[in-house]
């Protein structure tokens, strides 16, 4: 009886734990605009103008990214992570919260 407790308890907290997951891969574009602010120094959102790094008006309706590859959450994740062209990695300083949230900003521009 104590271990059918004791499963169902950890069955729980891992259905729990997957949904938090899943929520933080959806993101916030409200929270992704504020994680942005530190990218605005180099990217515009409001003009098609480069300034250190390409504009990312609109990038969702773009078929690729500078890099050449198609622009899909896993891609522009993958450059927010590694940087790149003068762009530091962010892969150890966002959260993967605070990277969703950026995405999810992206996609409103």
């Amino acid at each position: 009886m104590r271990n059918t407790i004791l499963s169902l308890g950890a069955g729980g907290l891992l259905l729990v734990g997957m949904s938090l997951s899943a929520a933080d891969t959806k993101g916030d574009p409200e929270k992704g605009k504020e994680v942005f602010e530190q990218c605005g120094v180099c990217h515009n959102t409001d003009t098609d103008e480069k300034k250190i790094g390409p504009s990312l008006k609109g990038l969702y309706k773009h078929d690729k990214l500078k890099n050449g590859k198609k622009v899909t959450d896993e891609n522009v994740k993958a450059m927010i992570n590694a940087g790149g062209n003068g762009m530091p990695a962010y892969a150890d300083l966002l959260s993967e919260a605070e990277k969703a949230n950026v995405i999810a900003y992206l996609k409103t521009l």
